[in-house]
């Protein structure tokens, strides 16, 4: 197997120093990067903490999983990682799509692929040091020549494939089914060579809920939340496009019986509100079992040129499973 990166994706969830340690214990265990989700009603505040975990470590690359161009003006994003970057090194990354649970529990919906276009380039020329254009106003950050940042966008829909593949550093993939990763992965490239860009130096990411142990319903009990969070956006995608063809049948398939969503319980083991996510697709959108189910599924990602698997991190057996990537995967996959 060459090389993948292996990072891990936390909640912002008090205390926040807790969240701090286990990003202390995933460097120290060998992760690549800490990512965290962004949704600040939900949870807490994430660049505040990145400052934080960048402090109390020395190598692993922060960012959220991921921002979005609505609950804070572009240039403060931006300024936010020219800060983290210029205190601590560019160790900074930035995952970003429309908005899911940030917007919707303020009563907003996602935004449009217009403005995530358009707010990639000015998030990351601020924070790369460049000149941009935003409202007719040529802008520098003059106090931030060094600061350099990439741009990796989360998207399903055939538009926002596109999108990634033109303007995108790294594409996120949030399930972990080698199947559909292989027709996303594709859709992206084929934009990328369409907008004259090398495909090649897109970076690829998977991120899904990954359970090392040997008792599979508990496992899939524990993760079947991640089914009815990719939902979320699957329904937008059917509501725009319909069910035949967009994206893979087996994304449209299961979201049939798929009845509302609660975002009180996002993103939380025990979800009620995923009852409608089979057995099956929790198999294949997250990583399940023992240590060589976990190197089998990501040997098949990495041949489809998977870069980084990043463990979501929201279950009961967390300390285990971080520990278990640490010494028994990571060494074999890096």
């Amino acid at each position: 197997m060459t090389a993948m990166d292996i990072g891990v994706v936390l909640q912002c969830d008090p205390p926040a120093m807790e969240v701090v340690e286990w990003a202390r214990k995933a460097e120290e265990l060998g992760y690549s990067h800490v990512w965290t989700f962004d949704s600040h009603v939900l949870w807490q505040e994430p660049f505040v903490i990145y400052s934080k975990i960048l402090s109390d470590t020395e190598r692993v690359i922060v960012g959220p999983m991921v921002t979005n161009p609505g609950t804070r003006d572009w240039t403060v994003i931006a300024a936010q990682f020219a800060t983290l970057n210029e205190m601590y090194g560019n160790r900074t990354i930035c995952g970003i799509g429309r908005g899911d649970s940030a917007l919707r529990v303020l009563g907003l919906p996602p935004n449009t692929l217009g403005e995530l276009r358009e707010s990639i380039g000015v998030v990351k020329g601020l924070a790369s040091g460049e000149k941009v254009t935003v409202r007719g106003q040529e802008l520098q950050f003059a106090w931030a020549p060094d600061s350099r940042l990439d741009v990796w966008v989360a998207a399903y829909g055939p538009k926002a494939l596109a999108l990634t593949g033109e303007v995108g550093d790294g594409y996120i993939l949030q399930l972990a089914d080698p199947d559909i990763a292989a027709w996303m992965i594709a859709a992206v490239r084929r934009a990328a060579a369409r907008a004259g860009r090398d495909p090649d130096a897109i970076k690829f990411c998977v991120a899904a809920p990954a359970y090392v142990g040997d008792d599979l319903a508990h496992q899939r009990d524990q993760t079947r939340w991640f089914g009815g969070m990719v939902g979320n956006h699957v329904a937008d995608i059917v509501a725009r496009y319909g069910a035949d063809g967009a994206v893979p049948q087996v994304l449209t398939d299961y979201i049939k019986d798929r009845q509302g969503y609660d975002y009180a319980e996002h993103g939380r083991a025990g979800n009620s509100h995923t009852a409608f996510v089979p057995d099956e697709v929790v198999d294949r959108f997250c990583i399940l079992g023992p240590v060589g189910n976990h190197l089998e599924r990501l040997e098949r990602l990495r041949a489809l040129g998977v870069d980084q698997f990043a463990v979501y991190l929201q279950h009961d057996g967390k300390e285990a499973t971080l520990r278990a990537y640490g010494e028994k995967i990571i060494p074999v996959v890096r």
